[in-house]
């Protein structure tokens, strides 16, 4: 057994949005982004589904010329090859569930775009 809290430690970074490993199990990888109000992660594709769930704040997920404003409780998933874009539209936290093939990587990659 795994365990971990999404709402312990949390660090806001002024400048890029903050990326932390909350735990990976035998088929993901939890990760927490905290955003502070308007940081953004730019438009990206994943190469695994993933699961987005909304743990507090708000946000606008871009997604095929829609943008759904994501909201606390709100949870999405979104197949691999989907192109997408976060802008925080107020401190956020956000906990994205990776496949294990993923990388942690790769995340932290979409920050540098």
């Amino acid at each position: 057994m795994k365990s971990a809290n999404i709402l312990k430690d949390v660090r806001y970074n002024e400048k890029k949005p903050a990326i932390s490993v909350l735990m990976e199990t035998a088929t993901s990888k939890e990760i927490r982004i905290v955003f502070v109000e308007n940081q953004q992660m730019k438009e990206h594709q994943t190469p695994h589904p993933i699961t987005v769930e909304m743990v507090e704040g708000t946000l606008d997920f871009g997604v095929e010329g829609k943008v759904l404003h994501l909201e606390r409780g709100d949870i999405l998933s979104l197949d691999g090859g989907v192109p997408h874009d976060l802008l925080a539209k107020s401190k956020c936290i956000v906990r994205l569930t990776l496949s294990l093939a993923d990388s942690l990587q790769r995340v932290e990659d979409v920050l540098k775009l």
